[in-house]
């Protein structure tokens, strides 16, 4: 077992499960992080699971916390419907309403105290900036402004002991280029989940952002989606 270590954003979605198998075919012993933030479903959460063991990490944390609380996203009010059918869903001008407020923000700086606490100064995330619903936080901008404050934030860089780094290795891939790298490294997407409305059986929607842009994205891989969608998706 390796000893160098870094903390793996993992919430259950294929972008984060190539992440992790990325960490891993690096050499780092894999420490996935998944959080349970209010969101409307626990699917994602349970897919992480499934794919930590899957992958091998070598530890598993799942820490909730409650953004909920706050709501302004469709992700985590109800009270909000998550969209569906949009014709504009390359177009990345604006923020839609399944943006969840400063939540990659919230889910590095727990990353960052975890990766100090364990000697780890590297972080994944799966972050992406080509085929994306675009959010403000999936950007490189925001990643490098991130970094600059981790390593002036903690006791552990200030010190000298070292540099944290914020690992973004698919910042740059469009959604079939992130299955294909996964498929390459062993990735199961059959554990993942990516719906922001999946029905009472877990099936995904078919037809949110999330649900279109990774059909999408195996359809351009020449891939079938290995993943259960809904009756009049099935087809897909």
């Amino acid at each position: 077992m390796t000893d160098k270590k870094a903390v793996v954003l993992l919430s259950g979605g294929l972008d984060s499960a190539t992440t992790l198998a990325v960490a891993r075919s690096e050499g780092f012993a894999c420490c996935a992080l998944t959080f349970r933030y209010g969101q409307r479903h626990t699917c994602e959460v349970e897919s992480a699971g499934r794919i930590a063991e899957s992958l091998g990490a070598a530890q598993h944390r799942v820490i909730a916390i409650d953004l909920a609380a706050f709501g302004g996203s469709a992700l985590t009010d109800k009270a909000i419907d998550v969209p569906k059918g949009k014709a504009d869903l390359d177009d990345s001008s604006r923020i839609p309403s399944t943006y969840v407020p400063a939540r990659n923000t919230i889910f590095l700086s727990y990353a960052l105290a975890w990766a100090e606490v364990l000697g780890s100064f590297d972080i994944f995330i799966g972050v992406n900036s080509t085929d994306y619903s675009g959010y403000p936080d999936c950007r490189k901008e925001f990643i490098a402004a991130f970094e600059k404050t981790a390593n002036l934030a903690t006791a552990a860089a200030v010190e000298g002991k070292g540099r944290f780094r914020i690992h973004t290795p698919i910042i740059n891939l469009t959604k079939a280029q992130i299955i294909l790298t996964g498929t390459e490294l062993g990735v199961d997407y059959s554990l993942t989940h990516s719906c922001y409305d999946p029905d009472e059986q877990g099936r995904s929607c078919g037809r949110c952002d999330s649900c279109r842009l990774r059909l999408k994205g195996f359809a351009a891989a020449g891939l079938k989606d290995p993943v259960r969608y809904t009756k009049d998706d099935e087809s897909k």
